[in-house]
């Protein structure tokens, strides 16, 4: 009879191109797959794949048994998801790691009753730079982050849009390559000092975006710094939006036009690690977000 382990290693293989790949990430012998979809193949009387080709390919019949199990895959992970949720305790703590370019309003509007209702759990939330949030998620520093998605294996993890942010270059009106209207050239901006904000925690998640090649820079650890050194007239960068509202609407910083760095937006999300038992904080937390 099928099995819901039959269809696992069915989405392993799909989703990683190899029954060697799929056995990793299912922690199986490539034997113990390989005999899983053969027993599925008998059952149906059909090839799931063609064995033709140096890696496995659907068969066009396997491709549509594949999209509809799917659909069983996903409901099972739920169902299971729910039994957890039924079973699971309040937690003693729950850590939240929160991209520093995103405003924290969706979360503070979801976590003010949350705490009310749960006040012997410690709510612990950390701002973090570029990769910080997702090297916390992996390593099990944190439960749940507030981030984009770059760099993230969606097969890895469950997420939910909460939101978006817009990084726009930005400098002070009496740094010099603001006196002049019009799109300015990298070649002409790599003699300007870049304020860049330094990744968080670094490692296999290190993240660097819009940082000009060959050009003179600046490294901080925050944007409250990164902001400071603008005011001043001491370089340029990209900011977020919402830290720069008051500023741009007095004058004090103003908008650059940099050849490449056109104003960049981003999808936030919730993403927590697939699979993973949670306790009862962070499954209402989930499901707030997901309805806010």
């Amino acid at each position: 009879m099928m099995t819901l382990d039959q269809l696992l290693a069915l989405e392993a293989i799909v989703s990683t191109g190899t029954f060697r790949g799929a056995a990793d990430r299912l922690h199986k012998a490539q034997s113990a797959i390989s005999h899983k979809i053969r027993k599925l193949e008998d059952e149906l009387e059909f090839d799931l794949f063609s064995r033709s080709d140096y890696r496995p390919k659907l068969t066009p019949r396997g491709e549509i048994f594949y999209r509809d199990s799917l659909r069983i895959v996903n409901g099972m992970q739920a169902l299971q998801a729910t039994a957890a949720e039924l079973r699971s305790e309040q937690e003693a703590s729950v850590t939240i790691s929160v991209s520093a370019t995103m405003p924290l309003d969706p979360l503070l509007e979801v976590l003010g009753p949350i705490s009310e209702a749960y006040p012997a759990t410690h709510i612990r939330v950390l701002t973090d730079m570029m990769g910080g949030p997702i090297s916390r998620l992996m390593s099990g520093e944190a439960d749940l982050i507030l981030a984009t998605l770059s760099g993230v294996s969606v097969d890895d993890v469950e997420t939910l849009p909460v939101g978006s942010v817009t990084i726009r270059p930005v400098c002070s009106p009496t740094f010099e390559p603001a006196d002049f209207p019009g799109v300015r050239s990298i070649a002409e901006m790599q003699t300007y000092c870049q304020v860049v904000v330094a990744d968080t925690v670094g490692g296999d998640f290190e993240q660097s975006r819009d940082v000009l090649p060959g050009g003179r820079r600046w490294t901080v650890s925050d944007f409250a710094t990164k902001k400071s050194i603008l005011l001043k007239g001491l370089g340029w960068g990209g900011m977020p939006e919402h830290l720069i509202e008051k500023e741009l609407a007095d004058r004090k910083l103003t908008t650059l036009d940099v050849e490449g760095f056109r104003p960049r937006h981003s999808e936030i999300y919730a993403v927590r690690k697939r699979g993973k038992n949670v306790g009862r904080v962070q499954a209402e937390l989930w499901k707030s977000l997901a309805g806010s």
